[in-house]
């Protein structure tokens, strides 16, 4: 049997309520190099893997309150990946075959051998690419520039990583700035088409007529203008990846050309009487719902279902808000690099700020409010200050009733003076004060008519 190494060890969760039998796999788990962690019950169980997802479930089929069926539904549910191994006695054996019908990974009837069961356990996570939680170095590198702490994402990885391995069409549905194009590129780097070229489109950034000679190419002569043949984006990507962005606003004609290149594997650009065959993945992303385009007759049904063999669907940053301090820090470093300044990081109330804002340009606009206060820095910790002046926060000084007054008042006269043109008579009368009030309260802010005189005609700039 291929022990895991120490360094690599992946993480099992057991589940039991027999607490002697728990410690008894625990230590033997850990005995073959494993890293383990326990619950006494389903909802214990379902607490650890929301807080530290494990690369396989060990589980009993009886366990007190939500039994281990229903502790498997949930788990499909939600990580559809994540193996699970059930431990049955006699009794329970025809719930454990009617469990492995709904996709259990494998069920053991106690009393088991512990050898049989280290050999299931290994063959769950051979078969499991869900094992990425415990990669380290190159093993990581297919999701460079994803960075995450959350729940969220590590299972929407670990269905890009599985999904990765075949060829299969992807969909990946999200808001404008969540992220689409970097988790496209990372299935890429994760196929096995890595080392071909991966190709990206805006199908909504083109005109139409442009459109199908950047997709299929073109022949010398084809149309006025074309005094050169011009391979298409899918000539480019043979061999790789093609990512439609924005697949949604693709024109109907169009899209019944790529549902026939599709179907056919094989392109044939503008003006040419053969097609050539192509042999490219083809990944998409849209922020539009393409069922409510298709009832609409704006999306083609036929190749709605060419496209969406398999769906990802990348969360808003307000429904992964653990991730955006990680978020705002990477930012901070590769930006410091950018502009050439020595800035260590954020001012942990700025992060909290961050943390808590609203965010309806995703993580594209946590860069651009990242990207600002670098920009503006003048310190090694970007402060409060420029985090809300980026986010657009009007701040709230927290001033002492004298403080608020005096501010007020100056503020009024500076405004009443303005407002007369220096006319100490004028400003006293609206201000419904005598003139000799009005000029100790002048004197009190240090202000002169004389500062204010033309002032309403060129700004209220005035050279003393």
């Amino acid at each position: 049997m291929n022990l895991i190494p120490r360094a690599h060890a992946a993480h099992v969760l057991v589940i039991d309520d027999d607490l002697d039998l728990l410690r008894l796999l625990s230590m033997r788990l850990h005995a073959r190099g494993f890293r383990v962690s326990t619950a006494a019950s389903a909802e214990e169980g379902l607490a650890r893997i929301a807080v530290e997802p494990p690369q396989l479930v060990v589980s009993d089929i009886r366990l007190p309150g939500q039994d281990g069926l229903a502790l498997f539904d949930e788990i499909r549910s939600t990580r559809p990946t994540l193996p699970v191994i059930l431990l049955t006695a006699h009794g329970t054996i025809p719930d454990a075959v009617q469990a492995m019908s709904r996709g259990v990974f494998g069920y053991l009837t106690k009393p088991f051998d512990s050898k049989v069961l280290l050999e299931k356990i290994e063959q769950a996570l051979q078969l499991s690419p869900a094992a990425a939680g415990h990669e380290t170095g190159s093993g990581q590198a297919w999701r460079e520039g994803i960075v995450f702490r959350s729940s969220r994402m590590a299972e929407l990885l670990e269905e890009a990583r599985v999904v990765a391995a075949s060829d299969a069409s992807v969909l990946i549905r999200g808001e404008s700035g969540t992220g689409k194009e970097v988790l496209a590129r990372a299935i890429h780097r994760a196929s096995r088409r890595a080392q071909a070229p991966f190709v990206a489109i805006n199908c909504g950034a083109i005109p139409e007529q442009l459109l199908e000679s950047e997709l299929f190419g073109h022949v010398r002569g084809a149309f006025t203008g074309a005094a050169s043949a011009h391979p298409g984006l899918f000539q480019s990507a043979d061999g790789g990846t093609l990512f439609l962005d924005e697949i949604g606003d693709m024109p109907l004609a169009l899209q019944v050309k790529l549902l026939r290149v599709l179907q056919d594997r094989a392109v044939r650009p503008v003006g040419a009487t053969r097609a050539e065959p192509v042999d490219v993945r083809v990944l998409s992303a849209t922020h539009r719902d393409l069922e409510v385009a298709m009832a609409e007759g704006l999306f083609r049904e036929d190749l709605y279902y060419r496209l969406d063999v398999v769906t990802l669907t990348l969360p808003r940053l307000d429904e992964r808000r653990e991730d955006i301090p990680l978020l705002a820090i990477c930012f901070v470093q590769q930006l410091a690099r950018k502009y050439g300044k020595p800035i260590a990081g954020i001012a942990p109330e700025a992060l909290e700020t961050l943390a808590s804002a609203a965010w309806p340009g995703n993580v594209r606009q946590l860069y651009n409010v990242v990207e600002q206060s670098c920009a503006l820095a003048t310190t090694p910790l970007i402060p409060l200050t420029l985090i809300q002046r980026a986010l657009r926060v009007p701040t709230m000084e927290a001033l002492s009733y004298a403080e608020a007054k005096q501010r007020f008042e100056r503020n009024y006269l500076v405004q009443l003076l303005k407002l007369t043109d220096g006319n100490v008579a004028d400003a006293a009368r609206i201000a419904d004060r005598n003139r000799t009030e009005f000029y100790r309260l002048l004197q009190k802010y240090e202000l002169t008519p004389a500062m204010f005189r033309g002032a309403a005609d060129d700004g209220g700039v005035v050279e003393r």
